[in-house]
């Protein structure tokens, strides 16, 4: 992430002051594998109606453990009964049927396989899974608790899914399913090649056909979930996805900020699809990195014009939604060179003298949860409201071009209702890569 032209302003004087003041706010946290007593104070959020915890990147062991912790507490507590995470939604729906005990799906696919397969295919995420999965065992059908996707990326998948439900309940429409998505069929499996084809006028567009087949769809859902509500449900968010990803991989050439603003719109559309099918009774609780979970308009993603999914809660729900970012000063992270590249575990550079981490790591605290919100953190919030730089790494890290791949401007207090530190941390552990002939689909998650 580029860093505003103007962030040389910012200095790291006054931070020792800071430090005090947080070492005198924050709550001293236990290591996340003691989860209820880690999970605790999080209890403040229980009156939410969504909690997006966030994570600084995408390949830390410890960020995960905490969002586990806090996500049990807040399932077995206080009532929450969805997790949506950044993943596509093909994927994170193997899991859903496998800890909602519903049985394998229709296609015989490994779940998360697809670049970076770390981020969601390790041993933490597992650990949760199978907690997930004895959790709702013991609950009627109706009460079970979903595992969701938000993303956007799943183009091929999603068009399968489509066409597998529709051969099923309506053979005519899936012929005509099949007809339209044939516009997309030869760039299924790389489809930003059809941004560049559609970018570069080397041929047509298919937002016609993709928009058609979602509207004849939703046209007759009640017919269709009349048959099977579920199966609709999943079956008309796969067409969403289709034509969000159309969209998405056509636009993606025409700059950062219009592709980041559409991902994450559909992302907060996919969350109030979830909600609104789960009925008044949903709370959700979601898990991505800062950078979507934040208030983008209190950081410079959305001084340069983008928004994100924490910031469209925040407008849609007010107080009852609740963000909290996660932060660390050094160890080690998961991550690659350059997209679909090989996993490396790399050192993870101490955090800048001019970054919101640096102070953190001066209030000599080495797990804290510190809350930004509220009358008696006025004083700590006027004093965190200078911008400083924030760090963000995503499944690709580079240390050597570290400040401006990596660090962006924030207003901490703006941004996050609470943060949580951990002043040193490791890199997640991946699951094995190739699954054993004749075992279930969600291997190594369903074993």
């Amino acid at each position: 992430m580029a860093v505003l032209p103007d962030s040389e302003l910012i200095r790291a004087e006054g931070a020792a002051e800071l430090a005090g003041l947080i070492r005198s706010f924050c709550l001293h946290l236990p290591a996340p594998e003691k989860a209820g007593a880690f999970a605790e104070p999080f209890d403040r959020f229980a009156g939410a109606r969504v909690v997006l915890l966030g994570e600084a990147t995408h390949g830390t062991a410890e960020f995960y453990r905490a969002r586990a912790a806090i996500t049990r507490r807040l399932i077995e507590r206080h009532g929450f009964n969805i997790v949506a995470v950044e993943a596509d939604w093909p994927d994170a729906g193997r899991i859903d049927r496998h800890v909602r005990h519903m049985g394998a799906g229709a296609h015989d696919e490994q779940a998360f396989a697809r670049f970076p397969t770390w981020m969601w295919r390790n041993e933490e995420v597992a650990a949760f899974v199978d907690w997930l999965h004895g959790h709702n065992e013991r609950l009627p059908v109706a009460d079970r608790v979903e595992f969701r996707g938000l993303d956007v990326y799943s183009l091929r998948g999603s068009i399968a899914a489509v066409l597998d439900y529709l051969e099923k309940v309506d053979p005519p429409a899936a012929r005509r399913a099949r007809e339209r998505y044939g516009c997309l069929t030869p760039w299924q499996t790389e489809p930003s090649w059809y941004g560049r084809a559609v970018a570069m006028n080397e041929r047509d567009s298919c937002e016609d056909e993709v928009v058609a087949q979602l509207r004849e769809m939703l046209d007759r859902r009640l017919h269709y979930a009349g048959q099977d509500g579920e199966a609709f449900f999943d079956a008309a968010q796969n067409a969403r996805i289709v034509r969000a990803a159309e969209h998405y991989y056509r636009i993606m050439y025409r700059g950062s900020t219009e592709s980041w603003n559409l991902r994450d719109r559909h992302m907060f559309d996919t969350l109030q699809h979830l909600l609104e099918a789960r009925g008044p009774g949903a709370k959700a609780v979601v898990w991505a990195h800062n950078s979507h979970v934040g208030n983008a308009a209190a950081t410079a993603m959305g001084w340069q014009g983008e928004f994100n999914i924490g910031e469209l809660c925040k407008t849609a729900y007010g107080e009852e939604a609740a963000s909290i970012g996660f932060g660390t000063d050094r160890g080690t992270v998961a991550a690659a060179d350059d997209w679909d590249g090989p996993m490396w575990v790399k050192k993870v550079v101490p955090a800048r003298s001019d970054s919101y981490e640096r102070v953190f790591r001066q209030s000599g605290v080495a797990r804290s949860l510190t809350h930004l919100d509220g009358p008696r953190q006025g004083e700590l919030r006027e004093a965190l409201s200078r911008p400083r730089l924030e760090r963000a790494i995503g499944v690709i890290y580079r240390p050597e071009t570290e400040l401006y791949s990596h660090y962006f401007e924030a207003v901490l207090p703006e941004q996050f209702d609470a943060y949580v530190w951990f002043e040193e941390t490791g890199a997640v552990t991946p699951l094995p890569a190739e699954r054993p002939h004749g075992v279930p689909e969600t291997y190594p998650f369903g074993v």
